[in-house]
């Protein structure tokens, strides 16, 4: 299919933050959606699979009136995570149409980031069920918001007063290296492990301010392994990388949840790090809690990574090659 598509006529300059540096803004979209954009002014041809060719004519109309100022390459990616969750075909849309009047409102998150919110419908259910129960899980693969999105839960509430202390953690694992003895103190030992908690965290509420809260101990960063015997109340608490966790691990931990707290447990099944034949204690817990009521599963796939395009593919392809792993 091709389609032809005039914007942002008599404005070179416009044209110009559209496209981005040597157009690598229509390079992006091309290698996202598998198919061909040539332009001359202000005039888009796109060729293409039919669906691929409508998606990229949305988003460039979407991307149109933002280019006032250049448009960054990160809103065109997020614009196609949104653009690329499923849509409903004719009969599913009667019906959601008939039931729109229950349709949830998004999450409104108190942080720094004015512009967070869940970008696929997996991000906007994750977020809706965080809210809603005490204990949630998080469940895929890597770059599709687990962390991030629990983090900006933990902080929200902190912000709203519902919970007085915000507790992050996860198992110190090597990631099929190995590290060696760790020089220093606690802090300086568990820090490489812990780092994407604290990247998180400074992105929501800067640096100055996590400083602070760290210093009255509002938030505390620790390894699984010094949770062991606590109870904690009042917390929000937030067990990452729950993949490397032993089933007596899981267990401990799940088990730690005391009364005003909330809990999300965060991991990716097919990045597991524990030695060969050790089970992991989140595969395990999906199977022991699925009946459970007040805990939560929220399932992500490839179309959730909302990362450089190329890596939902990437996670396809690998799950493609260990399933047939797996048949031979």
């Amino acid at each position: 299919m091709t389609e032809r598509l005039a914007l942002l006529e008599n404005d070179n300059e416009g044209l110009a933050n559209l496209c981005g540096p040597l157009e690598q803004n229509l390079r992006c979209i091309e290698t996202s959606l598998d198919i061909a954009i040539r332009r001359r002014g202000a005039i888009f041809e796109i060729n293409g699979k039919a669906e691929s060719v409508e998606t990229a004519r949305a988003l460039l109309e979407q991307l149109a009136p933002a280019a006032k100022a250049p448009v960054q390459l990160k809103d065109v990616q997020l614009a196609i995570v949104e653009h690329r969750s499923p849509r409903l075909g004719a009969e599913e849309d009667a019906s959601a149409f008939a039931a729109s009047t229950s349709t949830p409102e998004p999450v409104d998150l108190r942080t720094r980031r004015r512009d967070l919110r869940g970008r696929t419908e997996n991000q906007r259910a994750y977020l809706r069920a965080i809210q809603a129960h005490d204990i949630s899980f998080g469940i895929g693969p890597a770059g599709t918001g687990k962390t991030f999105l629990a983090v900006a839960s933990a902080v929200d509430a902190l912000e709203r007063d519902t919970v007085s202390r915000l507790i992050l953690t996860r198992p110190a694992v090597e990631a099929g290296e190995r590290l060696g003895f760790l020089p220093g103190d606690l802090s300086q030992k568990v820090d490489p492990y812990l780092r994407p908690l604290y990247d998180a965290l400074y992105e929501l509420m800067g640096l100055e301010r996590v400083t602070k809260l760290f210093e009255r101990q509002v938030i505390e960063v620790a390894p699984l392994a010094y949770m062991r015997g606590r109870s904690l109340n009042h917390a929000f608490v937030i067990l990452d990388e729950a993949q490397n966790t032993t089933r007596e691990q899981m267990k401990m931990f799940l088990t730690r949840i005391g009364f005003g707290s909330k809990a999300v447990i965060t991991g990716d099944p097919s990045q597991i790090d524990l030695p060969r034949g050790q089970t992991s204690g989140l595969v395990e817990a999906t199977e022991v809690l699925a009946d459970v009521r007040g805990v939560s599963f929220t399932q992500f796939n490839s179309q959730d990574v909302v990362r450089h395009p190329l890596v939902a593919r990437i996670v396809d392809a690998y799950a493609i090659y260990e399933e047939q792993g797996a048949n031979r």
